[in-house]
């Protein structure tokens, strides 16, 4: 392999689980509705009492800027509401314990393990085969492994051949990831299908501690949590005091550590680390069955697949029956059409239609568990499974990482702006909720960028949002921010949210970029997430970042010299403000400058 830095990680263990604790779930439900009240109330007061008259274009701008924030956070208490212990039931022994009405009860369950490849390292994916094949479990199970190359290279089937495992290709990309497992799914039988992307390495116990949720005949698919074992783990600040100035300075930082914890340099630059979204987010999700699909390292049952695939398309063949039909009763003003030209039409139409397991986009597995959610004949069921079943490589710079979040976005608003699922028959109100929370999140970059841009608006210019930096400002605001804070540091169970709450701000122009593409109807490009260190500094990729760090400096600056030197509107009280509203904009904006800037160790690359 090229680059084999992960060599050196592969003892690490992933963690366990968030325990549940239903006295702590009491406390931030409290937390959060306190918190939403106060919320609230300082809305009302910022559209009713606030705004300032000499420069309403300014303090509407903010205002509608805090209003859509303040919706995205209820959708976020909504999400976060309610938890529930992690379970892992005992592993299914015959095919009858997963399919009631299954013709051969008796017969083992058979699994299908498919590892979707492109144009990554084939002794990447060797790896992943390897450890595949170490799975275990405690009945007789049939696991056929195959190697998904839509790279059609004679390496890849030279491994698959010394593994001992299956090799499926096609003569074409169409539909990328998702033609690839349809393309796999029609060569193969299994009862289940676990998804593995190129780096996936499933640990031995991913079968034995998944299979079990399956004994609920409605289960169409678990997730589990992904896990990357090669996060950076950086240098304490002690380490590097005492390499850089000596042992009596790194006494010094020892005992601030001490006081205010761990302070590290250089761990996971890229806010990588998924427990976040995983252990909290989508875990919470499984009381609403509303946690989706994340592709890697998640166990489908094939009936279900098939089936949501089958009814999409009858769905759709009678959709264009019916709109032939329209359009040939205006056109000849008849009032039926002949069945014998209906039966044509539908025989067209059926030609025409691709039957698609898994939907041909960018985000397949986000829209597909949509489809299956929205099945409510059927009322097929998915969950979050709590323990770490596989392994991962993350992004480790910051194109690839620019990439992958890229399409994230693109793909999640692709969805919401052409197929919303809010508007989608037979998803219940609490799966609209949850989607709607997952959707809305990535419009964020619309408010945080007025967020961003209003401190040095006012530091440069003096012109204020609201009507004055008064005592009923600081009454109604920050009350609203100290009860965020700890709603969402008992809400997240432990878990540091402050970097990816800084990511999450930083990255506005990825989702400004985003936005624009899917409203201008340019397709979003599936590319495939490069599994290699790309080197070199990117400071290209982080300019909007800098711009907004060099003018917030430059504004407080000259803020500071027009108290000092002049007549001005300035205000000492919103000087101040403003400067440490943008130094919180600054904070967030370094994280992404830093990741443009670093550089593994040397010994990370060996």
């Amino acid at each position: 392999m090229s680059d084999t830095y992960f060599h050196q990680f592969e003892d690490r263990r992933p963690p366990e689980p968030l325990a549940y604790d239903p006295l702590r779930e009491i406390l931030w439900q409290l937390l959060a509705t306190v918190t939403l009240v106060i919320g609230g109330w300082y809305i009302v007061w910022r559209w009713t009492h606030s705004l300032n008259p000499d420069a309403m274009w300014f303090a509407t701008l903010l205002a509608v800027a805090e209003t859509l924030a303040y919706l995205g956070l209820i959708l976020f208490v909504i999400n976060l509401w309610r938890d529930q212990s992690p379970e892992v039931p005992s592993p299914p022994a015959t095919r009858g314990d997963v399919d009631p009405g299954s013709p051969d009860p008796d017969a083992p369950i058979s699994v299908d393990v498919f590892f979707a490849t492109y144009s990554e390292d084939p002794e990447l994916v060797r790896l992943g085969i390897i450890d595949a094949k170490a799975m275990t479990y405690p009945h007789p199970i049939e696991v056929r492994i195959h190697v998904l190359d839509d790279g059609r290279r004679s390496h890849m089937a030279d491994i698959a051949r010394q593994e001992g495992v299956g090799y499926i290709t096609r003569a074409t990309n169409e539909g990328f990831k998702a033609g690839n497992l349809r393309n796999a799914m029609e060569q193969t039988s299994g009862d289940f299908l676990l998804i593995c992307d190129a780096d996936t390495r499933p640990f031995s116990t991913c079968l034995e501690r998944t299979l079990g949720h399956f004994r609920d005949p409605k289960m169409a698919w678990i997730q589990t949590p992904q896990w990357f074992y090669d996060l950076p783990e950086g240098r304490g600040l002690a380490d590097l005091a005492d390499a850089r100035f000596g042992a009596s300075v790194a006494r010094w930082a020892r005992r601030l550590e001490q006081a205010v914890g761990g302070i590290r340099f250089g761990h996971d630059p890229f806010v990588n680390d998924p427990r976040m979204f995983y252990e909290v987010i989508q875990r919470r999700r499984n009381h609403a069955n509303a946690a989706f699909c994340c592709g890697a390292g998640s166990i489908h049952r094939r009936e279900a697949v098939m089936e949501a695939a089958l009814r999409a398309f009858g769905a759709k063949v009678e959709r264009c029956v019916i709109e032939a039909e329209e359009e040939i009763t205006l056109e000849t003003r008849e009032r039926n059409v002949a069945p014998d030209l209906l039966d044509a039409i539908r025989t067209e139409a059926v030609s025409a239609e691709i039957l698609t397991p898994y939907r041909f986009h960018v985000s397949e597995d986000i829209y597909t568990s949509i489809v299956m959610h929205a099945d409510s004949e059927r009322g097929w069921k998915s969950l979050l499974h709590p323990l770490v079943e596989t392994r991962m490589l993350s992004p480790q710079d910051l194109i690839s990482w620019t990439i992958q979040r890229f399409k994230y976005a693109g793909g999640s608003l692709d969805i919401l702006i052409n197929d919303n699922p809010l508007f989608r028959r037979g998803l219940t109100l609490r799966q609209r909720l949850m989607y709607g929370a997952t959707f809305y999140s990535y419009l964020g970059a619309l408010w945080n960028v007025v967020f961003l841009l209003a401190p040095a608006a006012y530091l440069f210019t003096g012109v204020s949002p609201v009507e004055a930096y008064s005592q009923q400002f600081f009454i109604h605001v920050v009350p609203f921010i100290v009860m965020l804070e700890l709603a969402m540091m008992v809400g997240t169970w432990g878990i540091d949210g402050q970097a990816a709450k800084a990511s999450y701000l930083s990255s506005f122009p990825l989702g400004l970029k985003a936005l624009w593409t899917v409203l201008r109807g340019e397709r979003i490009a599936f590319k495939v997430t490069p599994k290699d260190r790309q080197s070199g500094r990117f400071l290209h990729l982080v300019r909007p970042q800098i711009a907004v760090v060099a003018m917030t400096v430059a504004g407080a600056l000259w803020a500071a010299i027009a108290l000092c030197a002049f007549e001005t509107s300035h205000t000492v009280t919103g000087v101040v403000t403003n400067a440490l509203w943008g130094l919180n904009n600054c904070i967030a904006m370094t994280g992404a400058i830093r990741a443009a800037l670093w550089q593994p160790n040397h010994s990370d690359s060996e």
